[in-house]
C-alpha cells in the first residue's frame, strides 16, 4: 500500500518506516524540518516538508501523494509542553482528517495514550470513558485526546492506538532521557498509582499491524500494569540510581490499561511483555551503543 506517515522522524516514526518498507509498502514521510529530508531518504521514505498546521499545504501534499492509509504519529513533546501537544492533537488532527477525507482516503491510524481514562477500580479497557472531568492541568491533555479520537472516529476506518507510557531509545525513560535524570536526582516518588508501559519497538510494530485492524480504539500496552512502588525501584536500579522515596498517594486516574482486546481479538503480542525485562534490556542496549 501507499502510506502517508505524519511524524516520520519521531521516535516511533523512525522505527516504523523500515517495518513498513520491509512489508512491501511505499512510504511518504513528513517532517517539519527541511534538514531532516535526507534522514527520511536514507531509510527509504519519500520526504515531504510540511507542518500539520499548514492546512492548505497539507491538503495539497496528501492529494498529490494519493495514499491508501494515513498514519498519524505526530506529537510535540520536545519541551514537555502539554499545551503545544494538545494543539497538535486538536488542530493538527482536524486538519489531517479533513485533508485525508478530501483526498478520498478512508483509512487513518493515529497515536493516542492509555492513561487518559476516568478514575475507577482496576486497569481500564477500551469501554472506559476519558477523564473529561479532570482538573487542570490534566484537563488540557484530556481535551486534546478527546478531540483527536473524535476526529479519527469520523473516518470510515479510523484506528486509534492508545499507547502505554513509552520507554526505550529516544524516550523520556531512556537512560539519557529526562525521566531518568529525575530518578538519578531522587525527584520521583514511588506512589501507588498504576502505569501501563510500552516499549517503542512494540509501539511501531502495533502501528504496522494496525494496517489490518478494524475501526475503533485499541489499548496497546504491555502485560503488566504496575504501581510505581513496584516498577520505579526496578527502573532506578537499572540506572544505578538511589532507591526512590515511597509514599501511599494514588494520583487521579492512575489505573493502567488492559490489552485484552489486542491480545485476544487482534493477535497482538508485545515482544517486551513486561517492564521487568524491558527496563534492564533497554539499559544494557543503551550502554552497549554508548561504548
Amino acid at each position: 500500500m501507499k502510506i502517508f506517515l505524519v511524524g516520520a522522524t519521531g521516535v516511533i516514526g523512525r522505527r516504523l518506516i523500515p517495518l513498513l518498507i520491509a512489508s512491501g509498502h511505499a512510504v511518504t514521510g513528513t517532517t517539519r524540518v527541511a534538514e531532516k529530508r535526507q534522514l527520511l531518504q536514507q531509510v527509504g521514505a519519500s520526504p515531504v516538508v510540511v507542518d500539520v498546521f499548514e492546512r492548505e499545504k497539507l491538503f495539497t501534499v496528501i492529494r498529490e501523494a494519493q495514499p491508501d492509509v494515513v498514519i498519524h504519529q505526530l506529537t510535540d513533546l520536545s519541551e514537555r509542553n502539554t499545551v503545544a501537544n494538545a494543539r497538535i492533537r486538536k488542530v493538527g488532527t482536524r486538519n489531517l482528517v479533513d485533508a485525508a477525507k478530501e483526498a478520498g482516503v478512508r483509512h487513518l491510524i493515529a497515536q493516542s495514550i492509555a492513561w487518559a481514562h476516568a478514575p475507577g477500580e482496576g486497569p481500564a479497557d477500551e469501554s472506559v470513558p476519558l477523564d473529561i472531568a479532570a482538573p487542570a492541568p490534566r484537563r488540557v491533555t484530556i481535551e486534546g485526546i478527546q478531540a483527536l479520537e473524535s476526529a479519527v472516529g469520523e473516518m470510515e476506518r479510523g484506528v486509534v492506538l492508545r499507547y502505554g507510557v513509552l520507554y526505550g531509545p529516544g524516550t523520556w525513560y531512556a537512560p539519557d532521557g529526562s525521566i531518568a535524570e529525575q530518578v538519578r536526582r531522587g525527584q520521583l516518588v514511588a506512589d501507588s498509582g498504576i502505569t501501563s508501559f510500552l516499549h517503542v519497538d512494540d509501539a511501531a510494530r502495533a502501528a504496522l499491524l494496525a494496517l489490518n485492524w478494524p475501526h475503533g480504539v485499541i489499548n496497546v500496552v504491555d502485560d503488566e500494569p504496575a504501581p510505581a512502588t513496584m516498577w520505579l525501584p526496578v527502573y532506578a536500579a537499572t540506572l544505578g540510581a538511589p532507591a526512590p522515596t515511597v509514599q501511599a498517594e494514588h494520583p487521579r486516574a492512575a489505573r493502567g490499561a488492559m490489552n485484552t482486546k489486542a491480545h485476544r481479538h487482534l493477535n497482538w503480542q508485545p515482544a517486551y511483555s513486561s517492564w521487568r525485562e524491558g527496563f534492564p534490556r533497554a539499559a544494557r542496549e543503551w550502554k552497549s551503543q554508548a561504548k
